[in-house]
């Protein structure tokens, strides 16, 4: 990993592009980091970097793991029993006008699998 200052990465910033295939190549400014290089291979790269960074994610996976830890998760079968029915095209009454709206799945009373020891979260802890 390589350290510069901002001005060294203005002045040469072609050589420390090439410096990225060793590693990142962190900025500073004030002695302090402000930036990171990071060398990518291909587009599936690029897009992880900006998936892992991205708010919205974020946001999401935490909701999920909220989620998890509270017991407020689907079965297998329940899973895919909503996947069906938003594949279901939807019907159409009279003239055009939507059809009676179908009931929602009852998530009150969802089954809690049983905990495995040393399990916590899911993948990574």
């Amino acid at each position: 990993m390589k350290i510069a200052s901002v001005a060294d990465v203005k002045a040469q910033f072609s050589a420390f592009l090439k410096a990225t295939a060793a590693g990142p190549v962190v900025v500073t400014k004030n002695g302090r980091p402000v930036a990171v290089i990071v060398g990518v291979q291909d587009d599936d790269e690029v897009e992880q970097l900006l998936l892992a960074y991205s708010p919205r994610l974020q946001a999401i996976v935490e909701a999920s793991r909220k989620q998890i830890r509270d017991g407020d998760i689907l079965t297998h079968d329940e899973f895919w029993a909503e996947v069906e029915a938003s594949r279901t095209p939807k019907r159409r009454g009279k003239k055009g006008a939507p059809a009676e709206p179908t009931a929602a799945p009852d998530r009150s009373r969802r089954p809690v699998p049983p905990r495995r020891e040393g399990v916590e979260g899911g993948p990574g802890g």
